[in-house]
């Protein structure tokens, strides 16, 4: 047992305890096994995060009660002697769906896909809260950093340009949007798909608030698995009654997503960088070159599925 979590409640019923190498998060994750044959989630940060964990935690607790299938949350304190917070969640049992979700049917990878948008809106449905800075003051920094960030890097985009373009001739769109809870990171990559072949969803360490529609800026990570599981996310969230509005504005987000990627990338190695260029030209090509503001890969409903 490492010493750092002695002092966690009942961690000596814990007889088995793994790092999860898994994801960009800056937690540290532990799959556990505890002597009742139960599977646990642990996450562990530095004291300094504290009330971010703490909050994280809480917000969870109200997810909780909202019937989604995803790690429900246990214990939360400090560990490690003072030196880090923990969070001790339940374990999703199941596969990555990245990887379980190709091989698939298209039809059942259209109804994962429902599932997923379904349990997105069911999230959205808890309200961000008053004194909050309006979406298009707070988007519209994000969205100038990106673009400085950008063009400050040095590493050229084929096509940034039309990329740029059409994030600086829909910024009116942000103007008035409503703020939820937001998951932070909802693709394909932080789901799984359980035993039954339900869709289960993981790792909330980014959730904020801001635009639920922001929510489909990293969509074109599901694009990439499975087109009929991302035209199935969509629909699954507007109940098939998609908006033209919609449209327009996921493309803001994945324009800016796509362009901020490549900066963000370059701590991570010259890899990192070359498939977050690749991404990016997949998305130009998907959007013609941000000539229509709908993907080439939407299919509008089950009966265009191939």
């Amino acid at each position: 047992m490492n010493p750092a979590f002695k002092d966690i409640p009942n961690s000596f019923n814990w007889i088995k305890v793994e790092e999860v190498n898994k994801g960009w998060s800056k937690d540290k994750k532990y799959y556990v096994h505890t002597d009742d044959d139960t599977s646990l989630l642990l996450r562990t940060s530095d004291i300094t995060m504290f009330n971010r964990k703490k909050q994280e935690f809480e917000e969870i607790r109200q997810l909780e009660k909202m019937g989604l299938i995803m790690s429900r949350p246990m214990d939360f304190g400090v560990c490690n002697e003072g030196h880090s917070v923990y969070g001790l969640y339940t374990w999703v049992e199941g596969e990555d769906a990245q990887q379980v979700i190709p091989h698939l049917t298209v039809n059942q990878q259209y109804h994962l896909g429902i599932e997923a948008g379904q349990s997105l809106r069911t999230m959205h449905q808890i309200p961000a809260g008053d004194g909050r800075q309006s979406w298009a003051e707070s988007y519209n920094a994000k969205i100038d950093m990106y673009i400085s960030n950008y063009y400050a890097c040095g590493i050229p985009l084929k096509g940034a340009n039309r990329l740029v373009d059409y994030i600086s001739h829909n910024r009116h769109l942000l103007e008035n949007r409503p703020q939820s809870f937001q998951h932070g990171d909802y693709h394909i990559g932080n789901m799984i798909v359980t035993p039954s072949g339900s869709l289960g969803i993981i790792d909330f360490n980014r959730m904020g608030h801001g635009d639920p529609w922001q929510e489909f800026n990293r969509i074109s990570w599901c694009a990439g698995q499975s087109h009929s599981f991302a035209s199935g996310r969509i629909n699954g969230y507007f109940h098939n009654q998609v908006p033209d509005l919609f449209f327009k504005l996921m493309a803001l987000y994945v324009a800016s997503n796509q362009l901020s990627s490549i900066h963000w990338a370059i701590p991570f190695g010259q890899e990192e960088v070359k498939n977050m260029l690749e991404r990016a030209e997949q998305v130009l090509e998907w959007y013609d070159g941000f000539r229509t503001y709908i993907p080439n890969w939407y299919k509008p409903d089950s009966s265009t599925l191939s």
